[in-house]
Parts: C-alpha cells; sequence; structure tokens
C-alpha cells in the first residue's frame, strides 16, 4: 500500500510539472508575439525646431521643438516651448498650403509694410495659412475656439495629444480640401503675446480676434527624422 501512495505522489508532482511548463510555454509565447507583433508596427517620426519670431515685441527669445509620432493610426503631436510671455494661452498650429506647396517660416522681408513686426497676414506668403490647431481636440479642427496651452510664469509649457491619423486626416481634408495631412510641407507656429504689448495699428490679425492672440512669436518647419 506504501509503494502505491509513493507512485501515486510521484505521478502527481510529474503532472503539476508538465502542467506549469506547458502553461509558461504558452502564455510566454503569446505575450512574447503580441510583443513582437507590437515592435514591428513601423514608426514615422517628424520633428520642427522652433526659433524666434518677433522677439523684438515680446523681448523674448522662444524657442521649442514639436514632434510628431505615427505609429499605425496613432499620431502623438507634442511640443515643448520656452522663452514664451509667461501665464497667457498661447495659439498652435501648423500651416501650410493647400496645393501641397512646401511651406517655410517668414524672414525679415515678411515685414511688406515697415512696421517692424511680421504679422499673422504677412505670414502667408511664405508659410500658407493655418490649418491643425493644437489644441485638446485638434481632430474637431476648432480654431478660433478650442482649448490651447498656457504658459507657466517661467514662460514654459509642454502639451502632449494622441489622435486618431484617420480621424485626423478626414476632418482636416473635409477643412481644407486637401486629402493629406502631409507635414513635411507645413510649418509650427506659436503665437500670442500679453494684451498690453504695445502694437502698431498696422498689426493686422484675422477678423476681430486681437493681434496681441494671433501674433507670432516662433516658428519651425516640420521635417522628417526617420523613414
Amino acid at each position: 500500500m506504501e509503494s502505491l501512495h509513493k507512485h501515486i505522489r510521484i505521478a502527481m508532482t510529474i503532472f503539476a510539472v508538465l502542467t506549469a511548463v506547458t502553461l509558461a510555454w504558452t502564455f510566454g509565447g503569446a505575450g512574447s508575439a503580441l510583443a513582437a507583433d507590437f515592435g514591428s508596427a513601423s514608426r514615422s517620426v517628424y520633428v520642427a525646431h522652433l526659433h524666434p519670431v518677433n522677439s523684438k515685441v515680446t523681448g523674448l527669445q522662444t524657442s521649442g521643438e514639436a514632434r510628431f509620432s505615427i505609429v499605425g493610426d496613432h499620431l502623438t503631436i507634442s511640443l515643448k516651448a520656452r522663452g514664451l510671455p509667461p501665464n497667457i494661452v498661447h495659439w498652435q498650429h501648423f500651416h501650410g498650403f493647400a496645393d501641397n506647396r512646401a511651406a517655410s517660416c517668414p524672414g525679415t522681408a515678411a515685414d511688406v509694410n515697415g512696421d517692424g513686426i511680421i504679422d499673422l497676414i504677412e505670414t502667408e506668403p511664405a508659410a500658407g495659412t493655418t490649418m491643425v490647431p493644437f489644441t485638446d481636440d485638434p481632430v474637431a479642427m476648432d480654431v478660433a475656439h478650442g482649448t490651447y496651452p498656457k504658459a507657466s510664469a517661467a514662460g514654459t509649457y509642454t502639451y502632449r495629444q494622441i489622435v486618431s491619423l484617420k480621424d485626423l486626416t478626414a476632418a482636416f481634408a473635409k477643412a481644407s480640401n486637401d486629402p493629406a495631412l502631409d507635414l513635411d510641407r507645413r510649418v509650427v507656429f506659436i503665437h500670442g503675446v500679453v494684451d498690453t504689448s504695445k502694437l502698431p495699428a498696422t498689426v493686422a490679425s484675422l477678423g476681430p480676434i486681437p493681434a496681441s492672440v494671433t501674433l507670432p512669436i516662433a516658428c519651425g518647419r516640420i521635417e522628417r527624422v526617420n523613414r
């Protein structure tokens, strides 16, 4: 009888070990397959290095980096900026041309009225028009009423949103009659100075929107950094 019990205990031990090995192989293999599948998704990255515009008005050297990372249907838009007029909201967008010409940041020659300031309207020959807003909901394409980031007391902010590439492309196509985002043909602008800034009447804006809101303070051309 004792010998029988011993054989039973040995058989049960062997069964437990085999079961554990089988489970480890099954789930470990599945996990590895999932990880491999996720890791195999291609990634496209675009970057814009932002440099100051209208520093004569701000008295600052606004700079930063905008980054666009695409994996599958996920587009991550992130932007870090510094040297901003503090404690105010800053509009931020990418600009470009509907005919897919490559946009560029305006130089000093863009100041066609000679007032020493490059206003939003004067950026258009080089940079095109406002296209996609970097708000809390870029897909909504609400340029005038979306929620934009606010600079800290130190004049910095960090922005990050993840959107569906398919949804943003569809919204963009509907709004601009352009079927493709074509990020590497666009430029990024940050806008906004304090409303007490002494801007001459020659500084133009869009409709009733104050020039202090739309005045460009940083710009960078978007470039693809990997394939």
